[in-house]
This record gives structure tokens, sequence and C-alpha cells, in this order.
């Protein structure tokens, strides 16, 4: 199938590694082009260079957290191509740990950057975006079920949908989408550092697929597709959509 992707270009941050790596590759895959963000010039170098280098895709060194930042991506997508068709908002999953070892600072560190980076991001994508662009945000099952000891990510992400959700009834009427994914059990580094926590990743691992339909982690190019789908123009009556990718996990409708 023909996504429509051919020459369309997408902001992906968090693009260097994990489920923003693996879109980054599928974008690119379909024939589109990249600006991928990350906080390391290494990582930023290595992504340039593994998604096909300058012609194909440009790496911005970029906090979502920092104010500048939207600007900067926005103006690397325009030098580099001449156009923007979307972004796909992806962050570091925010600090582990219970509502009652969590400190003040952890809590605004992680609003800045996994709340307030999205929605400035997301605000300045949407004024250069014309009829047929797409917002996409990278959630967590966190979204529909607390996940015990994230207690930030179980605060922020719910409401980063909610924001979603509102944003793509704004946008709706200039043609313009937005959708949520809800990724869970994928296989990533995040992940096995969740398991660790456990003090026995296999035990954790083997509790968690059990409670998978599919009886297995989800690998991240299975999370790239569908999002690249969601992206495209293939997409195109999609808006407002939380799709939950997590190999049948969530149980309600």
């Amino acid at each position: 199938m023909d996504f429509g992707l051919k020459d369309r270009v997408y902001i992906v941050t968090g693009g260097t590694r994990g489920l923003g790596m693996a879109t980054a590759r599928e974008l690119v895959a379909d024939g589109a082009r990249v600006v991928v963000s990350g906080r390391s010039e290494k990582s930023v170098a290595a992504a340039q260079a593994e998604l096909g280098g300058p012609g194909q895709a440009v790496g911005v060194v970029a906090d979502n957290a920092e104010t500048d930042t939207p600007d900067r991506l926005i103006a690397a997508a325009h030098d580099a191509f001449n156009r923007l068709d979307g972004v796909l908002i992806s962050v570091g999953g925010p600090p582990a740990g219970t509502s009652d070892t969590i400190d003040d600072d952890q809590w605004r560190t992680a609003f800045e950057s996994v709340f307030l980076g999205a929605v400035r991001l997301s605000r300045a994508v949407a004024a250069e975006l014309g009829e047929g662009g797409t917002i996409g945000f990278v959630l967590s099952s966190s979204v529909y079920e607390p996940i015990p000891d994230l207690a930030i990510s179980n605060a922020l992400r719910p409401g980063l949908a909610g924001y979603a959700k509102n944003l793509a009834n704004e946008l709706g009427p200039r043609g313009i989408r937005v959708v949520g994914l809800v990724p869970a059990h994928i296989e990533t580094d995040r992940v096995h550092e969740l398991n660790a926590r456990t003090g026995d990743a296999d035990v954790a691992r083997e509790r968690a697929t059990a409670d998978v339909p599919l009886r297995r982690y989800g690998a991240p190019e299975e999370f790239g597709r569908s999002a690249a789908f969601l992206l495209s123009p293939a997409a195109s009556y999609l808006t407002g959509v939380m799709l939950s990718i997590d190999g049948g996990v969530r149980k309600g409708f």
C-alpha cells in the first residue's frame, strides 16, 4: 500500500533512539524526509547517518524542554527541505518512582519536557501546517491505567492525551489531524530499564508477556509502521484517535 509519504517532511523528536528512531526509519523507508532531534551530538550524528544523510535526514541537538526548540526544529525543516508536513512528538520516559519518592524538582523537570515541551512544539508546528498536516504524540498505556512505580507518567500522560484530543477538535476545521500513539511492552531500552528495576528482569518480562494476548513484546519497527501510517495521507480521516499499540494488552474497547 502506498501511504503517500514520498517527499513529505516530518519532525521527529526523540528521533535518535527507541520509538522515535523506529518511526523515522519507517518514514524514510517510505520516501519521506525527516528532521530528528536528540540531546546528544553523538546520537544525533549517528541517527542522521543511519537515516541516509542530509538528503533524507537532518539531525538537530535539542531538548523539548527548551523554549527555543520549536523554532529551531521548524527552521531546520524549512532550511533543509523547504516544507513541513507534520511532527511526531516523542520524549524519553520520565523518572520512575512512587509519589512519595519523587521530589519537586523531578516533577518540574518532567512537566517541562513531557507535557509543556510537547504543548509548545505542537502549537508552533500547527501554526506552520496547512491542510493535510499531522501532529502525533507518543503517549503511554498509563493514559488508561496507572503503571506501578511510574507516578509521573501516570499523572502527565493522561493530561497530554486530553490536550491532544482537544487540539484535534481545534485544528480539524483547518484540515490538520492530531493523533495519539499508546504503546505498551515494546522492546526498547526504556522497557529493559523498568524491568531491571524490579530486581529480576527475566521474571518481570515473563509476567508482562503473560498479560499480552500475543504473548510477546512488540518490536520497535511494529510501532514505527503504525506511527508512519497514522502520520501519512493514507490515514486522512483519522483524527483525535488514541491508537493502542500493545499486542492487545488493553482489555477495554
